[in-house]
């Protein structure tokens, strides 16, 4: 039996991770900054190898209460994530995304704890040459333009993660996924808000002209391809892609979801442009496409479930939890 933590155990990806390492026997304790009570689909308390501890990354003390010198590996997922937030609240992402990575990581140094920390697509910014490889360029835009917060605050903490590991061989390992979807995530992105609008009678939202294009990622390859990483000597000190890499643009995902639905009052819609939602605030990339060879070639991972199967268990998931339906979409 591992002794695991997992930081935003609570969160979209995380709760599934913890689910995993659970199911598989490991002692888990969570340290997020509250319970997920609302999802009856998460019932971590029935395992008697689970734990819960609540509190804020950013609070040093209270961390060191929980990466001790038991610990075998810490999961780094504590963030904060979706546009408006980034928008809305942009120091709290940096703050979270820093001061939360560099805590855990004095500490996991304290004791020489294993770290995988989960990073994401947008640390590559609006690079236009893709498929991104996990060691090309960044490409950003400017600092007025919150968007960038949380590609920047990422990227930052990634930078710390590789020091501790070059200059005190900290066993790390860095994940970046792309365009994770599946049951329980907030209905804010993309596909959930989508499902959401779906299931409630509603013409799903579509910004501009639904002609950007994403890698959709199932979140339980994502979780495999995380487990891969930890478990792998040949991972540590490694950046990994985990993520699709077959390119589908929104409206085509989108029409995908009412197809699979079978809800005929409802038809893909674009309603707003970016400039109206969020303000010059905000800019988005019209393309994000992974080169994730080395984790095949490295870790042997690789996708398990496509899109439409992704989407049929995400709409069977929502129907099944009504309350998910009742939640409100951002």
């Amino acid at each position: 039996m591992a002794h695991i933590v997992v930081t935003g155990g609570y969160g979209f990806v995380g709760s599934h991770l913890v689910t995993r390492l659970l199911d598989r026997g490991d002692s888990v304790t969570v340290f997020d900054f509250a319970k997920n009570t609302r999802d009856s689909s998460i019932d971590f308390d029935s395992y008697p190898n689970f734990c819960f501890i609540q509190g804020d990354v950013t609070d040093f003390a209270a961390l060191e209460a929980v990466i001790t010198a038991d610990i075998d590996t810490v999961f780094h997922l504590a963030s904060v994530v979706g546009v408006n937030k980034y928008v809305e609240n942009p120091l709290r992402v940096v703050d979270v995304s820093v001061i939360g990575t560099r805590n855990v990581l004095e500490l996991a140094h304290r004791y020489g704890t294993r770290v995988v920390f989960t990073s994401t697509s947008e640390v590559y910014g609006k690079n236009p040459a893709t498929p991104w490889r996990e060691d090309d360029d960044r490409v950003v835009g400017s600092t007025r333009t919150a968007r960038w917060s949380y590609s920047t605050s990422k990227a930052m903490a990634e930078h710390m993660v590789f020091a501790m590991h070059d200059t005190y061989g900290l066993p790390v390992t860095v994940v970046r996924f792309f365009n994770v979807y599946g049951p329980r995530q907030n209905p804010i992105f993309v596909v959930s808000k989508s499902i959401h609008r779906i299931l409630n009678g509603l013409d799903p939202l579509l910004y501009d002209s639904g002609n950007q294009t994403r890698c959709f990622t199932y979140v339980d390859d994502a979780i495999s391809g995380t487990l891969l990483a930890a478990d792998s000597d040949s991972g540590i000190g490694e950046l990994f892609n985990i993520g699709s890499m077959i390119e589908t643009n929104m409206r085509d995902a989108v029409d995908l979801a009412i197809k699979i639905a079978n809800v005929e009052s409802v038809s893909s819609t674009v309603a707003f442009n970016t400039a109206e939602q969020y303000g010059a605030r905000y800019e988005d990339i019209p393309r994000r496409v992974p080169d994730s060879t080395k984790a095949q070639r490295v870790l042997g991972w690789k996708l398990e479930v496509d899109l439409e199967e992704g989407l049929r268990r995400t709409i069977e998931w929502a129907r099944a939890n009504p309350w998910y339906l009742e939640e409100t979409a951002g």
